[in-house]
């Protein structure tokens, strides 16, 4: 029996923070919030771990063109409710000076049963994440393609850093918050799976131990959706601006595609050893774009706008086809203007030399931001 071809349709998910638009400090979310936004966003909001966040969710989207339009709206709606209480969202993967220690997390059963599993470590989660599902519906598929894109996670994460701070700290990585999330159990780069079958024998093993309810306690930088025929990408620093967002979006969307195009010839990807992704894993949560990643196959260091030509050329054919050459072009904007990380350290290194304080320099950090969230609404 012939497999199906994937129909490669996207969502997209993200969690914001708010903050409070006078002391640009973290803000807890009011009830009457929560509700409007419940109320107007219908099964595209919900309450995040920590009360001073939300997320919300697109909705099946069949190209980035019918995603953007999706993120806008819910972008959009979140900031113009929010800003009835004096509150702005912000995407960004960690808040530049607010202390984890002064947060409290939503008071609701899911949360209340997560705070007491992972206990101390569940304190410090003050961070958001954006993620892209792909559609790919037969299962064995799912888990080929998995183990591929394993690679390009490196490369994802370097361009979507947005938390180089923390607690008030420049914390010299572009992605402090897989810091803080590797503390969790079952996270990192998913396992290579034979098939399915051996993915779901290994999460029935935990279920049927009581130690996870269901895969969605797994929280690997790439997995196959508990909910959806999907796989989910986890790995991206959620992003300040919509537009990078959508590239991100975009690159995850049409790298499954040109991966999944390589088997029609009967080619694939070359698997490498977690223990040598997780080498450029760490260079571009370190770096970002800076300082380039490691190509295995060449065996040398190659420069992110080497890297960046190579996967342009590598999905364009597929981009062309899912209606996203212009987002995929984007990357190279990216590379041009900086990083969110990079943005916000310009951002913070002006404010110093204008003799700004410390912390007044922060905030201007936070006042871009917010500026960046509503640029392309």
């Amino acid at each position: 029996m012939s497999i199906p071809k994937p129909d490669f349709t996207i969502g997209v998910e993200e969690e914001y923070l708010l903050v409070d638009l006078d002391t640009l400090d973290l803000a807890s979310a009011p009830t009457e919030l929560m509700e409007r936004c419940g109320a107007e966003l219908q099964g595209q909001f919900s309450p995040e771990f920590l009360d001073c966040q939300v997320e919300i969710g697109t909705r099946v989207c069949a190209n980035v063109a019918e995603a953007r339009n999706e993120l806008k709206h819910l972008r959009s709606t979140v900031a113009r409710i929010a800003k009835d209480f004096n509150l702005a969202p912000i995407a960004a993967s960690c808040h530049p000076f607010s202390d984890w220690r002064e947060t409290h997390h939503t008071d609701k059963e899911r949360y209340n049963i997560l705070s007491d599993d992972l206990a101390g470590v569940a304190r410090r989660m003050l961070i958001c994440g954006m993620h892209v599902h792909v559609g790919i519906p037969e299962p064995d598929q799912r888990i080929d393609l998995m183990n591929q894109m394993r690679y390009f996670l490196p490369h994802l994460l370097a361009l979507s850093g947005s938390s180089p701070f923390w607690q008030g700290e420049d914390t010299g990585l572009n992605s402090y918050r897989l810091t803080v999330f590797d503390n969790l159990p079952r996270t990192g780069l998913p396992p290579r799976f034979d098939s399915w079958s051996q993915y779901d024998r290994s999460v029935r093993a935990l279920v049927d131990l009581d130690l996870i309810e269901d895969a969605s306690k797994i929280w690997w930088d790439m997995r196959p959706s508990a909910r959806f025929p999907t796989i989910e990408s986890r790995i991206c620093d959620v992003s300040p601006r919509l537009e990078t967002t959508l590239t991100l979006a975009a690159l995850t969307q049409a790298l499954t595609r040109a991966l999944w195009r390589l088997s029609l010839s009967n080619q694939r990807w070359r698997i490498y050893d977690n223990f040598l992704i997780s080498e450029n894993r760490w260079r571009a949560q370190r770096y970002g774009t800076e300082a380039g990643l490691i190509d295995f196959g060449a065996r040398e260091i190659l420069p992110f706008d080497q890297l960046v030509e190579e996967l342009i050329e590598l999905v364009t054919v597929d981009a062309d086809i899912l209606g996203s050459l212009s987002e995929i072009a984007n990357m190279r904007c990216i590379l041009e203007q900086g990083t969110a990380a990079q943005q916000q350290r310009r951002i913070y290194e002006d404010a110093i030399q204008a003799e700004d304080t410390p912390h007044n320099a922060l905030k201007r950090v936070v006042e871009h931001l917010i500026e960046e969230f509503h640029a392309d609404l």
